[in-house]
C-alpha cells in the first residue's frame, strides 16, 4: 500500500503564526516524547515511522511548502509538487497519476490518502494499515476511516452507515452529512454515524479510470500541463459523494482536528512559548516568536500569539472566527522556514520615487547553503552578524565571518555556505522587490565548488 499525505492550507485559522508559506501543520508548538517542541507534520511522520509506513509514503503539496517540509522532515522525503493550489481532487489526481505513470504502481495496488496533520494516538495508523485489506476484500470502490464520536459536534462531517458487514469488520456507508447542527449530530450518533476524518483508501485503478472518463491525461508530465484545467473542488465533492459502493472502518481511539487556537492550545505541553510572562491568567496561552517580551496580566481563557506577521489577542472560544477577520489582510509572509534555515522580514519601505527597501534577518544552519543565483532587479547588502561561512561571488569563493559586509550588485551571481550556524542581515534595494526575482544556477555547494575557485 502506498500512502499519499496531503499538505495544504492557507494558514488563516492560526494567524498570525501561520501564513501562506507556513500552514498550521508546521507550527512547532506540540511537545515530543523527549520534551522538545515539534510540529504536527513532524509528529505524524514520526508516528508513521513507528508502524513502518514512512518508506511507502509520499507528500503532495504546493511549491510554497516544499522548503518547509524539507526543513522539518529532511531533504530525502518524497514530494509530489502541485503547480498551483487547486483543492484536494486535483492534488489526489496528480498524486495518483504520478504513482501510476512515474513509479509504475499497478492498478490493483491500494492507495491510502490522509491529511498530514491529524492529532491521533499511534494506533490510529494501525487502522490506516487495515485499509489495504478492507479495499481488497470488501470489493468497495472506497474504504474510509470513521472516528467514533465523543460528543455531538457541529464542526465535523458525519459518515452515516447502512448496515454492518457479516464479519463486523467494516460498515457499508449509506450517506454523508456535512457539519450538521448539534441537535442533528446527536440524532446521527444514535444511528451509529462516525466523524469523517478525511482518511480513505482505493485501488489505484479506480481513480485512474475516473480520470480517463473525465478526459484527463494519466501521464504525469501531461497532467501537469493540464493541471489548471482540473476543477478546483474537493475530492469529497467530486468523487466520494458520487461513489456508490463505499465502506467505513470504525476507529474508537483519540482523534482531534487542531485547526483553531482553542483546540490547538488544549494539546500544548506548556502555556508559554517564547519571551514573556503570564500572571493571574487562567487557561491563557502565550506564544511569542519575537525577541521582545510580552506580559499578560489578569486575562483568562485567551490566546496571545505574537509573530512577525502580526499580533493576536483573542478569547479562545471566539478564536475560530479569526480566519474571517484576516481575510482582508494583504501582506506577504513575514517569516518562512526554508531547506537551509529560515528568514524573518524586519522592515519594508517604499519611497515616493518608487524605490523599495526590504530588510531581512536570515539564518543558515551549519552545513547548509543558499543556492548560487542572481537577481535582475535588486542589489543586496549582506552583513554577517553571527558565525562563519563561505561566500561565492561571480566565480570566486572566500571565507567570511561575523562583522563582514558583502555588497552584491544587480546581476551578480552569488551564494553562501554556513560552516557554523550563521546569521546575516540582508538589505534588498530595487524595484520591483519580489521573491520570484531569482535565477538559480546551482543548488548544491558541490556544484558551486566545481564552477567557482577559492580566493588565495
Amino acid at each position: 500500500m502506498k500512502l499519499v499525505l496531503l499538505s495544504g492550507g492557507s494558514g488563516k485559522r492560526l494567524w498570525p503564526l501561520s501564513n501562506d508559506a507556513r500552514s498550521k501543520q508546521f507550527l512547532k508548538v506540540l511537545e515530543s516524547e523527549n520534551g522538545e517542541l515539534q510540529s504536527m507534520v513532524q509528529r505524524v511522520w514520526s508516528q508513521l515511522g513507528k508502524v513502518g509506513l514512512t518508506d511507502s509514503a509520499v507528500i503532495a503539496t504546493s511549491k510554497s511548502q516544499v522548503d518547509m517540509i524539507q526543513s522539518q522532515l529532511g531533504q530525502d522525503v518524497p514530494i509530489i509538487i502541485e503547480p498551483m493550489r487547486r483543492d484536494t481532487f486535483p492534488a489526489i489526481a496528480l498524486a495518483s497519476v504520478y504513482l501510476y505513470s512515474v513509479e509504475g504502481i499497478g492498478l490493483d495496488e491500494v492507495i491510502a490518502v490522509l491529511p498530514v496533520d491529524p492529532y491521533v494516538e499511534d494506533r490510529f495508523f494501525d487502522r490506516v494499515k487495515d485499509l489495504e485489506e478492507t479495499v481488497l476484500t470488501s470489493g468497495a470502490d472506497l474504504a474510509l476511516i470513521g472516528v467514533e464520536p465523543t460528543y455531538p459536534s457541529a464542526k465535523y462531517g458525519y459518515i452515516v452507515p447502512a448496515f454492518k458487514s457479516s464479519d463486523g469488520h467494516y460498515l457499508k456507508v449509506s450517506h454523508f452529512t456535512e457539519k450538521p447542527t448539534e441537535e442533528k449530530a446527536a440524532e446521527l450518533i444514535k444511528q451509529g454515524a462516525l466523524w469523517n476524518c478525511g482518511v480513505f483508501g482505493f485501488r489505484l485503478g479506480y481513480v485512474i479510470s475516473l480520470l480517463k472518463e473525465k478526459g484527463y491525461s494519466v501521464q504525469y508530465e501531461e497532467l501537469l500541463v493540464q493541471y489548471n484545467e482540473l476543477p478546483k473542488i474537493s475530492f469529497d465533492y467530486e468523487i466520494v459523494e458520487k461513489t456508490k459502493h463505499i465502506v467505513v472502518l470504525p476507529y474508537d481511539g483519540y482523534w482531534k482536528d487542531l485547526g483553531t487556537w482553542n483546540t490547538l492550545t488544549e494539546e500544548m505541553g506548556t502555556n508559554q512559548i517564547g519571551k514573556g510572562i503570564v500572571v493571574e491568567s487562567e487557561n491563557t496561552h502565550l506564544i511569542n516568536e519575537l525577541d521582545i517580551p510580552v506580559a499578560v496580566l489578569g486575562v483568562s481563557n485567551a490566546i496571545v500569539a505574537v509573530s512577525p506577521d502580526g499580533i493576536l489577542v483573542a478569547d479562545k472560544a471566539k478564536s475560530p472566527k479569526i480566519k474571517d477577520l484576516v481575510n482582508g489582510f494583504d501582506q506577504r509572509p513575514m517569516y518562512e522556514e526554508r531547506r537551509w534555515g529560515w528568514y524573518r522580514v524586519l522592515d519594508y519601505t517604499k519611497f515616493e520615487d518608487g524605490r523599495e527597501v526590504l530588510t531581512k534577518r536570515i539564518g543558515v544552519a551549519a552545513g547548509k547553503n543558499l543556492s548560487y543565483h542572481m537577481h535582475r532587479y535588486r542589489r543586496e547588502v549582506w552583513t554577517i552578524i553571527r558565525g562563519e561561512g563561505e561566500f561565492a561571488l561571480n566565480g570566486e569563493i572566500r571565507r567570511v565571518k561575523s562583522g563582514d559586509v558583502l555588497d552584491i550588485p544587480v546581476g551578480m551571481k552569488h551564494g553562501m555556505k554556513a560552516i557554523t550556524d550563521l546569521e546575516l542581515i540582508e538589505v534588498q534595494i530595487g524595484t520591483p522587490l519580489m521573491e520570484e526575482d531569482i535565477i538559480r544556477i546551482f543548488m548544491s555547494w558541490d556544484e558551486i565548488e566545481q564552477f567557482c575557485r577559492y580566493a588565495r
